[in-house]
């Protein structure tokens, strides 16, 4: 970083060269990213420990082999699955930046114009070793921080997701689990599936037994819920600020690539992009969950249930309204939205920008 600066503030002013400032200076800016994740991590280190402990005992409250479990699991490969690409969109990106100067023929480094402080000239020996074997360290420490740290989050964002997709799929399940809770109990053959003998069928029908089963089965659904919603405070709560410093400086890491020309940044952007668009897509399947749990509240045959249970599930639903969310430093909230205010920003200053370094 001293040398990028040296580069952008000094030696650029005396060769006059901008475009080889605005890559470098985009080198910078987004190689901060680590640091900040890093800074971020450590800072709460305690907190991230204790809400580990917490995931843990929150899955803990799964019974094994359960539909709940099954899906769960069906939902957390999606989860693993999405945490495994990013980081290696994110891993790959940096090999490929080391790997492409040797395979180039003579001596390169990974910005052949850039050039750290007091290493001149640059492609002699031992300057060139050692110029290389520093660049290839940075590139190690801002892939590798950013790809773990935002896979953490992928993982711990995503559980929360699975959980509310889980939870959706039991409460509309809820009242056929009820009656068939009551026929396995009661051994009894009666057909209790709502059609038009409904009401009939209804009378003949230990009311009290099925909306016991349904209160308890409410009791634990509530208190994952519940659970589910203070763990995701607590996400949002430690990770805001280093969120919302990770936009700005993707934002503007971004804008200076564009002004560095796409030939010259192509293998940037992807590092840069694939950071904002997962953020926003973890955000966004939150959203999406937390969606879904609330349109299952109000399907789950509420109509059916005694007022007890009526007022339990009136209260689910003013809490399932408190939509799950990720955000900005508190500004803006992590969705497909955010993603495209994004975009449209990047490319307005960019614009903006062109416009007066021509």
């Amino acid at each position: 970083m001293i040398s990028v600066a040296w580069f952008v503030a000094v030696h650029s002013r005396q060769t006059g060269d901008l475009v080889q400032a605005m890559v470098v200076g985009s080198l910078g800016i987004s190689s901060e990213i680590g640091t900040t994740k890093l800074l971020a991590m450590f800072f709460y280190r305690h907190k991230v420990r204790k809400l580990v402990d917490l995931y843990l005992a929150c899955d803990s409250l799964v019974t094994p082999g359960s539909r709940f479990a099954n899906n769960l699991m069906k939902k957390l490969k999606e989860v693993k699955k999405r945490a495994i690409l990013f980081w290696m969109v994110i891993i790959g990106n940096g090999v490929v930046y080391v790997v492409k100067p040797l395979l180039l023929p003579g001596r390169h480094l990974m910005e052949d114009f850039f050039i750290i402080y007091g290493l001149e000239p640059k492609f002699e020996t031992p300057y060139y070793e050692i110029s290389f074997l520093l660049m290839t360290a940075g590139v190690i420490f801002t892939c590798y921080l950013p790809a773990n740290v935002s896979a953490f989050l992928i993982i711990i964002t995503g559980y929360s997701e699975a959980q509310m997709t889980a939870l959706s799929d039991e409460l509309r399940h809820l009242w056929s689990d009820a009656q068939q809770n009551y026929k396995k109990t009661s051994n009894s053959a009666i057909d209790l599936s709502g059609s038009s003998h409904g009401s009939t069928l209804r009378n003949r029908v230990d009311d009290k037994l099925i909306n016991e089963y349904i209160k308890q089965r409410l009791h634990e659904i509530i208190k994952i819920h519940t659970t589910n919603i203070n763990l995701v405070l607590r996400v949002e709560s430690m990770y805001r600020g280093s969120i919302a410093a990770e936009f700005l400086l993707l934002t503007l890491g971004i804008i200076v690539e564009l002004l560095g020309r796409l030939e010259n940044t192509y293998i940037q952007i992807p590092f840069a992009l694939m950071q904002v668009g997962m953020d926003c897509f973890s955000g966004q399947r939150l959203i999406d969950a937390s969606v879904a749990f609330e349109q299952a509240v109000y399907a789950c045959h509420w109509e059916k249930l005694n007022v007890s249970n009526m007022k339990t599930i009136l209260l689910m639903l003013q809490m399932s309204q408190k939509t799950m969310r990720l955000s900005a430093g508190g500004v803006t909230t992590l969705s497909f939205h955010s993603l495209a205010a994004v975009i449209r920003i990047i490319y307005s200053g960019y614009t903006a920008l062109r416009q007066v370094t021509m």
